[in-house]
C-alpha cells in the first residue's frame, strides 16, 4: 500500500549539467525519488530515468526525494567504486541552500548531535546521544528577512534526513519539510526549501577537483 500520492515533475525530466566516459552529474528536481521505491508506482525516480538513456549508470549517493540539486552517477564500476571512496572517506565537499523558519542569531556555528532512525516513525531520524551516529553541520547565515533566515548548510557527515533534523533541533526548522516543522512552517512553502548547490569531488579518472554547482529556485 502506498503511504503517499507520488506525483514526480515531468519538466524537465531530465536535468544534465555534465557528462564524460566517466560522471554523469544532475540537477534532481524536489519530488523526485533518488532511486525506485517499493511500491509499484513509486518505480519513476532519478536513476530509472538515467538508465533510460545511460543504461550502465550506477547511483553513488542519494538526496532526499523533497530536495532538489547537484547528485553524481558513475557510468561504470570503476568511476563507481572510486566514487564511493571518497564518500565514505568524507572527501567530496557538499554545500546546501535552506530558508528556515525565524532569525538565526548567530552570524555562523557548528550544529553536532549524533543521529539515528526514529524507527517506529521511519523514515523520520532523531537525536540519540547512547546510540546515535556521529553528525556535524556548519551554517553560515546569508541573509534574514521577515521571521526567515536564508542558510548555507556545509555537511560534514551524511546522515539521512542531517540537515533537517539538525534544523529543527535548533529551533529553526526548514520550511516546507513535512516530516519535521510544526504545520505553519510546513505550510510557509510549496516545497521543501532545501537545495544541494554544490558538489566537488575528484574526478574518478583524472584525479582533478571538480566542482559542479547549480543555483536553487527559491
Amino acid at each position: 500500500m502506498s503511504l503517499f500520492n507520488y506525483q514526480p515533475p515531468l519538466s524537465p525530466y531530465l536535468d544534465i549539467i555534465y557528462q564524460d566516459d566517466d560522471i554523469l552529474v544532475v540537477n534532481k528536481p524536489s519530488g523526485l525519488l533518488s532511486v525506485p521505491g517499493k511500491a509499484a508506482e513509486h518505480r519513476d525516480c532519478l536513476e530509472y530515468r538515467v538508465k533510460l538513456v545511460l543504461p550502465t549508470a550506477r547511483i553513488v549517493h542519494r538526496l532526499d526525494m523533497a530536495t532538489s540539486g547537484v547528485m553524481v552517477l558513475a557510468l561504470h564500476a570503476d568511476a563507481q567504486r572510486e566514487l564511493n571512496r571518497q564518500f565514505q572517506l568524507r572527501q567530496t565537499h557538499k554545500q546546501y541552500i535552506a530558508r528556515v523558519s525565524g532569525l538565526v542569531t548567530a552570524d555562523s556555528g557548528t550544529i553536532n548531535l549524533p543521529l539515528i532512525c526514529d524507527w517506529p516513525n521511519r523514515p523520520r531520524q532523531m537525536v540519540c546521544y547512547q546510540r546515535g551516529k556521529a553528525s556535524v553541520t556548519h551554517y553560515k547565515v546569508l541573509e534574514r528577512t521577515a521571521n526567515v533566515s536564508r542558510l548555507l548548510l556545509t555537511p560534514v557527515t551524511g546522515r539521512s534526513h542531517q540537515l533537517r533534523v539538525h534544523m529543527q533541533m535548533i529551533g529553526h526548522a526548514i520550511l516546507g519539510d513535512k516530516f519535521y516543522a510544526d504545520a505553519a512552517t510546513f505550510a510557509a512553502a510549496e516545497r521543501l526549501q532545501l537545495h544541494a548547490q554544490t558538489l566537488s569531488l575528484q574526478h574518478p579518472s583524472s584525479g582533478k577537483t571538480i566542482i559542479f554547482s547549480v543555483n536553487c529556485s527559491f
